[in-house]
């Protein structure tokens, strides 16, 4: 145990320091569950050492938000409360740096009612549509990590004792993070380096179209002529850098919002809505999602898709080698923030303002203009695996490999 604690406080340092990068006399807004909270106290310990202000811990208890869905009445799901907007509109006026610690059951709500999830779903995105724009556009510092939960522990190793799975999910975490490395911090600014040059080869190419395919995957997206490439460190306001997802293995840019068409198969299964989505494939047509058929998950996949008119287009495209580490690692997290990192992947909803030059300066209406779509959601599923090929295609016409066999082709 005492291992585990010294290793959770290198954690709770790391996220301080590279996840969002605290700065003197800045405050900082925690999101975890209850099971966590031994986590949340030393992740709040490492930011007052480095010189915040104030801290506040968002609590979420698992089982009162299962017996939520199974007792409420059915209007509570229709509404998400204004002071929880408030606050943390609030908390983003302040420049606060934003920290959610990740934990919960993949099948959290397993078996509730399809439509009191898409409801709430549907409420609380419209609620934080404001707090969504601010993140989405890097107004202030965010990150999201993750936590081992004994529930999510248990789906990700169901063969081993409890107290063995969770250990192992810990181990998984922390190898995925680079904690093992003998400085963490300069692990993450190598790492950090090594995406950007990926990211730079990119945005030389400056592609107009990219086509994929794979079994069960010929998809072609159009690039808006401002589109930019950007991973690992994002630059908030301030100038001050951060990383937003811990662990990140990925590239991304914002497809032009009705220049998608095609079809394209997902690879792993998709957590959303306390719910599990698997062995699902997309049609779009105009860059419009016009038919999704999943074997398991179907009313929970479509729910997504009709959450508002945006959430029928694409906000994100990710490029991620099968070669990563947590891909090579062979564990399926049944997570996005882990599996989103293991495979190539694309996200339903809406776009980042920072994904086109200027973006983060523009108002909704100038980035829709730009073709990035707008959406009170953003999930990301995952499409790649070792039989899939990436052609670019540059305004000439020029057709180059960017991804053969799921790898790097550059």
């Amino acid at each position: 145990m005492a291992a585990l604690e010294q290793q959770l406080e290198r954690y709770a340092e790391l996220i301080v320091k590279v996840g969002v990068n605290v700065q003197q006399h800045q405050e900082v807004f925690i999101t975890a569950s209850i099971e966590m909270a031994s986590l949340a106290r030393l992740v709040a310990g490492k930011a007052y050492e480095a010189g915040a202000k104030n801290v506040h811990v968002d609590w979420v208890d698992e089982a009162l938000s299962r017996l939520k869905y199974e007792k409420a009445e059915d209007e509570v799901f229709n509404v998400f409360p204004e002071w929880e907007t408030a606050k943390r509109n609030d908390f983003v006026k302040r420049g606060a740096a934003f920290i959610s610690i990740v934990s919960s059951s993949p099948d959290l709500l397993k078996g509730i009612d399809s439509k009191r999830i898409g409801s709430y779903q549907k409420a609380s995105g419209l609620g934080l549509r404001e707090f969504r724009r601010a993140i989405q556009s890097d107004k202030v510092s965010w990150t999201v990590v993750a936590a081992a939960s004994k529930a999510w522990a248990a789906k990700v190793f169901p063969d081993a004792t409890a107290d063995e799975s969770v250990s192992k999910l810990w181990s998984a975490i922390f190898d995925s993070v680079r904690l093992q490395a003998p400085d963490p911090v300069q692990a993450w600014k190598d790492h950090n380096a090594n995406l950007h040059s990926k990211v730079d080869i990119l945005n030389e190419r400056h592609y107009r179209k990219l086509h994929y395919r794979a079994p069960g995957t010929d998809l072609t997206i159009e690039l808006h002529d401002k589109h930019l490439w950007v991973g690992a460190s994002s630059t908030n306001v301030d100038g001050i850098p951060f990383m937003a997802n811990m662990p990140t293995e990925e590239v991304f840019t914002v497809p032009l919002k009705e220049g998608v068409k095609g079809y394209v198969s997902s690879t792993k299964p998709l957590s959303y809505g306390g719910n599990i989505i698997d062995r699902f494939k997309v049609t779009f047509e105009n860059g419009r999602i016009v038919k999704t058929e999943a074997e398991e998950g179907q009313a929970i996949l479509q729910q997504l898709v009709d959450s508002d008119e945006g959430s029928h287009y694409l906000g994100e495209i990710a490029l991620v080698p099968h070669e990563s580490p947590i891909s090579q690692s062979g564990v399926l997290f049944y997570n996005t923030l882990f599996d989103e990192n293991a495979s190539n992947h694309l996200a339903i909803g809406s776009g980042y303002a920072f994904n086109v030059e200027g973006g983060k300066s523009m108002s909704p209406e100038e980035l829709e203009k730009h073709g990035v779509n707008s959406s009170i959601t953003h999930v990301d599923f995952m499409i790649g695996s070792a039989d899939m090929d990436i052609d670019g295609i540059r305004p000439d016409g020029t057709v180059e490999p960017i991804f053969r066999k799921g790898n790097w082709a550059f």
